[in-house]
């Protein structure tokens, strides 16, 4: 898979208890929330067949 520029934005809505959550998950992780995000979406889209595996 050819690496793509990052131009899609989304914009969603989600609880302040999720938000500081994710935020905390992602520091842990040593990531920006939007790293965080990106991967675990990938991760799940891969695992049901939406993307190719690595």
């Amino acid at each position: 898979m050819a690496k793509e520029n990052k131009t899609a934005q989304v914009n969603l809505r989600i609880t302040p208890s999720l938000k500081q959550a994710a935020d905390q998950a992602a520091a842990d992780d040593q990531r920006s929330l939007t790293s965080l995000v990106e991967k675990l979406l990938t991760d799940y889209l891969r695992e049901k067949g939406y993307l190719p595996q690595r």
